[in-house]
């Protein structure tokens, strides 16, 4: 029988960010100096792969830090955690290690400096996410007003003239924030913003890419965890981009090639918490089916980096 030919457009840069390589790291920095169990405080990454992976070298992620033995190292997710939780950890345990992305802890220092300043600060993310949750978690309740679309703004209580700063979550859709701060930016034209871009460069990054690419694509995979915020934007990028139909896909297990026998060409990218081995997976199911031509599609280089906390350098 012959093999229907497909084109695969490889989209990068895609995967691990240096938030995410680092988060990671630590925890199996950590497993390797003080042996196992190593408790984590929500999952280190929004990627089950990876979940399941450090599960099975000795990581127990918990989310009630009170369930966390005393001789036993906590470590914190990438999306970092309130000053509550710092407290209550910091009081029951010996061994604390922060494995907050430091994109993510700019924006924490960022909404300090604010709240110094007496400035009002409106937050642009996403409820219950636990980065929003941990950087809302920096300031006393109250603090910090959340947008998470544009009718939100109709709901802050500010004048036109009070000292009002934003910032935003690190994983966000890149032109829905931008319309948000459009919006902002008309009703309250005196607002303060980070001095730097607090999207960060590895979601910029994979959504540009996609922008780049999708519209040449009858359809496009995005491989990620439904929990992954950066992985979810990813798809509407696509969508929105030109590609009606993309989706997401947490891994080749779920992949139903008979959705694809009309696709000419095949886009795929991944969020920034999925190792390369789930995307050589997908990859590698096609090729058993289907008469396979890979193309690269580069938008950028990445190399960035992050040293580890200084409780795990040698």
């Amino acid at each position: 029988m012959n093999k229907k030919n497909k084109q695969i457009l490889l989209v990068s840069p895609r995967g691990f960010c240096a938030g995410v390589t680092r988060a990671v790291d630590v925890v199996l920095e950590t497993l390797k100096t003080y042996g196992s169990p190593v408790y984590v405080k929500h999952e280190i990454v929004h990627n089950k792969y990876v979940i399941k992976d450090l599960e099975q070298k000795g990581t127990i992620f918990i989310e009630d830090v009170e369930n966390v033995p005393s001789d036993r190292p906590l470590i914190f997710s990438a999306h970092g955690v309130s000053k509550k939780i710092v407290h209550q950890s910091k009081n029951n345990k010996s061994i604390v290690i922060d494995a907050t992305c430091p994109l993510v802890t700019k924006v924490h220092v960022q909404a300090r400096k604010f709240y110094e300043e007496d400035i009002k600060i409106i937050l642009i993310g996403h409820r219950n996410h636990p980065e929003v949750e941990g950087t809302m978690g920096q300031l006393p309740e109250g603090s910090i007003y959340l947008v998470e679309k544009i009718s939100d703004i109709d709901k802050l209580d500010f004048n036109r003239d009070d000292r009002i700063g934003f910032i935003t979550q690190t994983t966000l859709s890149i032109d829905d924030t931008n319309s948000i701060i459009l919006e902002l930016r008309r009703r309250f034209p005196n607002i303060k913003s980070s001095p730097k871009e607090d999207i960060c460069y590895a979601t910029t990054n994979r959504q540009n890419a996609i922008k780049a690419h999708a519209s040449k694509c009858d359809s496009f995979i995005v491989i990620g965890s439904e929990n992954s915020s950066n992985s979810n934007r990813l798809v509407e990028v696509a969508i929105n981009s030109g590609c009606k139909n993309a989706h997401l896909l947490e891994d080749a297990s779920k992949l139903n090639l008979e959705e694809y026998n009309k696709a000419n060409i095949i886009g795929i990218s991944s969020g920034a918490s999925v190792p390369d081995i789930l995307v050589e997976e997908v990859v590698d199911k096609f090729e058993e089916h289907f008469n396979i031509k890979i193309e690269h599609a580069i938008y950028g280089e990445e190399n960035v980096s992050f040293k580890l906390p200084k409780e795990l350098r040698k």
